[in-house]
């Protein structure tokens, strides 16, 4: 069983909710989930750009974007056909595009979930 440690911006809505989402699959306890917002937190890389991006450890191999989601999948049993199915290159490379976009829109995706349901 690999090692995995997750890396997220406990600061952002959406964020919040795809890591508790991830927690109840994650049964088995295979993911360590470190908020990188927090003050003892130890930055494998510059926390602002920790923060920009989704990153995680696999094996001690640093990874982020749409490669970090994909090892985060393998950790978890109903997610682990996608996140193996993304070990293919074309495959990665959608994902990450996907991953790109969706940054772009990231900001007002933020201010909506905080401000909650209307």
């Amino acid at each position: 069983m690999s090692h995995l440690t997750v890396w997220y911006d406990a600061g952002c809505p959406l964020c919040r909710r795809e890591i508790a989402f991830m927690r109840r699959l994650d049964r088995a306890g295979a993911i360590h989930f470190v908020d990188a917002t927090g003050d003892d937190v130890s930055c494998p890389i510059d926390r602002a750009e920790l923060l920009a991006r989704f990153h995680a450890s696999e094996d001690g191999v640093l990874v982020s974007g749409a490669d970090a989601f994909a090892a985060m999948w393998r950790a978890i049993p109903l997610l682990r056909p996608l996140g193996l199915a993304a070990r293919r290159p074309w495959v990665l490379a959608l994902l990450e595009r996907l991953y790109v976009g969706f940054l772009r829109v990231r900001p007002r995706l933020q201010r909506l979930f905080e401000r909650g349901p209307a």
